[in-house]
């Protein structure tokens, strides 16, 4: 059931925005702001962290959009901004030759943010420029601590068990080796999450990803990331968000893998992107 809550405008303004709060499903939760003139740093950055970290993803609609550096300063009072050889803003747009899978119109298979970065984000925030809703390209999140919380004793024994090593050529902003263990405590609440990310055919996707798994017999390897990769599809832990023109979305990279649904028609979508360490 949707709820309200009224937010102060600051400067000593007398002036309040209702905001709608409705859960989204399977989690996640939709802040709307009410009448116009919103901002997001009207709202405490505690109030909108914890809110991130209850619903894994927070979707602001009806907040006025930020400039490309006021985006990035905005997200420097929630800590350390990643900066990437691009900048600390990614802007995320179909490109007609792209080098790279994530800028093609294609699928996105899940991964984690930052896996070959030398900080790890807590952190990510997108804000959209501009979407056509209805044509794909959905942004889809899985929450992993609910694929672990459901496991049972003996999966969860034998993942503690696995680390995988993520290897990709760097022709965009990310690229090298890293080895990662699939089982790790998310930072704030100590709960067991998931990191993975699917192994990328080079047939399929420019700029592949390969996976080696270790802590698997390596006649079980594909059957192995098979069963996990259908796992974490399972819709009753993945939410998948259509764009709007306007929309923010706070996610929390520890609990989240995230990936993206191929756009089905037009593809002027328009993100940016800020990571948070």
């Amino acid at each position: 059931m949707p709820q309200s809550t009224n937010v102060s405008h600051p400067c000593g303004s007398t002036e309040t925005t209702k905001l709608i709060h409705t859960p989204l499903r399977p989690f996640g939760r939709l802040v709307e702001a009410l009448g116009g003139g919103a901002r997001i740093d009207d709202i405490p950055v505690e109030t909108l962290r914890r809110w991130t970290e209850e619903s894994r993803v927070l979707v602001l609609r009806g907040f006025q959009l930020l400039a490309k550096q006021e985006f990035a300063d905005y997200s420097r009072q929630w800590g350390e901004v990643l900066k990437w050889d691009a900048g600390e803003v990614i802007d995320l747009v179909v490109e007609e030759n792209p080098r790279n899978y994530l800028f093609g119109s294609g699928d996105v298979p899940f991964h984690w943010d930052g896996a070959f970065a030398e900080a790890d984000p807590r952190y990510f925030f997108f804000q959209c420029l501009d979407a056509t809703p209805g044509v794909g390209g959905e942004t889809v999140f899985c929450d992993t601590s609910r694929v672990y919380q459901d496991a049972d004793d003996e999966e969860r024994a034998r993942w503690s068990r696995v680390s995988m090593t993520y290897s990709t050529d760097k022709v965009v902003h990310y690229g090298g080796e890293v080895t990662q263990g699939l089982v790790t405590q998310h930072p704030a609440t100590g709960a067991p999450v998931l990191r993975f990310a699917e192994p990328l055919a080079p047939e399929a996707y420019k700029n592949p990803v390969s996976v080696k798994v270790h802590g698997v017999a390596e006649s079980e390897e594909e059957g192995f990331l098979g069963t996990l990769a259908e796992r974490v599809h399972s819709p009753r832990y993945c939410y998948h968000h259509d764009w709007r023109a306007g929309d923010i979305l706070l996610a929390d990279n520890f609990s989240l893998i995230h990936g993206r649904n191929a756009f089905t028609g037009p593809t002027r979508r328009h993100l940016q992107r800020v990571e948070v360490v």
